[in-house]
């Protein structure tokens, strides 16, 4: 039987939360990413290579190996099947290396195609990325 899209996007999220998995496992290849707003990272991404090697790996490499960052609590979990889209309202939380907590709030709109993100837009408070982006270097 074939999963949801809102059964792949849990079930990431809930492999990423225990730390037995990771979200870029359901990004399709060619994806495009866009992250809204003026934060340091705020514009669009060709391709899940891209967004990993210029977003995901220098930003989860500013955490700790004992307190990685990770989502920590799913607000919400909402499907629209006509649209093949997904929206995850998460709450995420690590410790930097110099041990200074981060905690934000993300909103993301996942459009998956054959059981892959092929779009997503991201949503958060960009002023608390961009404190971590600066003071702690990769």
């Amino acid at each position: 039987m074939r999963s949801t899209n809102r059964e792949i996007v849990r079930d990431a999220f809930a492999e990423w939360m225990s730390g037995t998995g990771y979200i870029a496992g359901i990004f399709d290849t060619d994806m495009c990413w866009e992250i809204a707003g003026r934060s340091a990272l705020a514009g669009t991404y060709r391709g899940s290579k891209e967004f990993v090697n210029k977003v995901l790996h220098p930003f989860g490499a500013r955490f700790s190996e004992s307190a990685p960052f990770r989502p920590v609590a799913i607000r919400g979990l909402y499907a629209d099947d006509e649209q093949n889209a997904v929206v995850v309202v998460w709450d995420g939380e690590g410790t930097t290396l110099d041990g200074t907590p981060y905690r934000n709030t993300y909103a993301w709109v996942l459009t998956l195609q054959d059981g892959k993100v092929c779009h997503a837009i991201a949503f958060f408070d960009s002023i608390a990325l961009d404190e971590v982006w600066a003071v702690t270097p990769a």
